[in-house]
């Protein structure tokens, strides 16, 4: 963190982590992707000074987002108040681990959390999601204007206000319709022997013929159904077409869907790594979430994008999803540390996060005789790789291990000598202009 502070202070766009989540205070592990034996004030103590330079590093309009589970939210939330404060707040937003679960006496633990902060108080456009499209199965020969349609809406209901006006006949194709299906139900219900709610139809009569000149009308399984386009619907109380936007506003709700889950993140490394007859990385999160973060908040053509709590290297293999699919030109920068475990003997920056990034960038693996699935159904993203492992941060003194942060005189600035290092840390965040100069001298 403090190597890139020297170099792109100001101009990263979007940050995104997945911090070890540690233990509760009970001392129970917390399942997370790594088998860390941090509790909770550890925890927030190693984030504090990271998230002061993260601030550094982001631009203006920057967004910073964190994935954190439920026993550690609301500690890391009041932590990220106080390093972005509360008015940089953008939303905390559930997020689907698992749709299923073991059976539980008490309640199952489907979700976690994303945290999403800006730095300053400029105005942000979130971009619109996509809405889901798979019901719009059926074509006709409005497709090019109105788009396909879905057949999901009968005319008639019966948890409609009743209205005797709304209940009448229909001829369509040479047969007779009534709401409810029965003209002997009709009529009773014309008697008064109706409900608050009952069989009524959703147009007006004089809508009908409208409907049949449009071609709004399918007979199936002895009801109408109205075509819901993709394009266009029915105005509200008018005989004529509306055009439909076809994205709708992100919700705290987006990220519910199955294809953010953790079992979907596993899913993915799996193929990257499939020869591998044992789990390289625990819960991974997908692509496809990291890929739909940035997206709602960056709409720049050539970003850089953070992770320093890289681990799979999912963040990497979002921003090169990103760049095949919307043709953008951004970058990322990974930082990890290289854990060394039973099934990573070289660390996992070699072992997991750069091979990954080698496998989509390149279809290939390291070791060229090793084949995966993952090639088998999806195009290499391309792009080049830089790989750099760095044990400190450069020597700027005599004192063998001595750092930046340690070189700079805060009393040269009038300042007094600060006695907590991650006060000095905030200090020189604020203030590197100046203290940059020193460093040059």
């Amino acid at each position: 963190m403090q190597n890139l502070y020297i170099q792109y202070q100001g101009i990263i766009d979007v940050i995104y982590i997945d911090p070890p989540y540690g233990k509760d205070d009970m001392g129970n592990f917390a399942n997370t992707n790594y088998d860390n034996n941090l509790d909770r004030n550890t925890l927030l103590s190693s984030l504090y000074p990271r998230l002061l330079l993260a601030r550094s590093l982001m631009t203006d309009d920057g967004v910073i987002f964190c994935s954190i589970d439920d026993k550690n939210q609301a500690y890391v939330k009041g932590l990220m108040d106080t390093v972005f404060g509360e008015n940089c707040f953008l939303f905390c937003a559930p997020r689907i681990t698992k749709k299923g679960g073991k059976s539980t006496d008490t309640i199952a633990l489907n979700n976690d959390y994303i945290l999403a902060y800006k730095k300053s108080e400029v105005s942000l456009v979130f971009s619109r999601e996509d809405k889901d499209i798979s019901k719009y199965t059926y074509a006709d020969e409005h497709e090019a204007e109105r788009g396909k349609y879905a057949l999901s809406q009968p005319l008639d209901y019966n948890s409609l206000q009743y209205s005797e006006t709304m209940d009448y006949e229909i001829e369509l194709e040479g047969q007779k319709f009534y709401p409810g299906g029965s003209k002997e139900g009709m009529l009773d219900r014309h008697n008064g022997n109706h409900g608050k709610t009952d069989w009524v139809w959703r147009w007006g009569e004089k809508a009908i013929p409208w409907g049949k000149e449009n071609d709004m009308f399918v007979i199936k399984n002895g009801r109408i159904y109205t075509k819901s386009y993709l394009k266009i619907r029915k105005k509200r109380g008018k005989n004529e077409f509306e055009k439909i936007d076809p994205t709708k506003s992100f919700t705290t709700l987006s990220y519910l869907e199955n294809q953010y889950s953790n079992d979907n993140g596993k899913k993915e490394l799996t193929n990257i790594f499939s020869e591998s007859k044992s789990k390289v990385f625990d819960n991974p999160k997908p692509s496809e979430l990291i890929k739909t973060l940035i997206k709602m908040v960056c709409d720049k053509e050539n970003a850089i994008i953070l992770d320093f709590y890289a681990g799979s290297g999912t963040t990497g293999q979002a921003v090169l999803k990103l760049n095949q699919e919307e043709g953008t030109h951004y970058q990322f920068i990974l930082c990890t540390a290289n854990e060394i475990t039973d099934t990573t003997p070289n660390g996992i920056a070699y072992d997991v996060t750069a091979e990954r990034l080698r496998r989509v960038m390149t279809g290939k693996a390291s070791d060229t005789a090793v084949s995966f699935q993952w090639q088998d159904k999806n195009k290499p993203y391309g792009d080049s790789l830089d790989v750099y492992e760095v044990a400190q941060i450069k020597d700027n003194a005599a004192a063998p291990g001595s750092t930046p942060f340690d070189v700079i005189d805060e009393t040269a600035y009038g300042c007094q000598p600060f006695t907590n290092p991650v006060d000095k840390i905030r200090w020189v965040c604020e203030h590197f202009d100046n203290a940059r100069k020193e460093l040059e001298d």
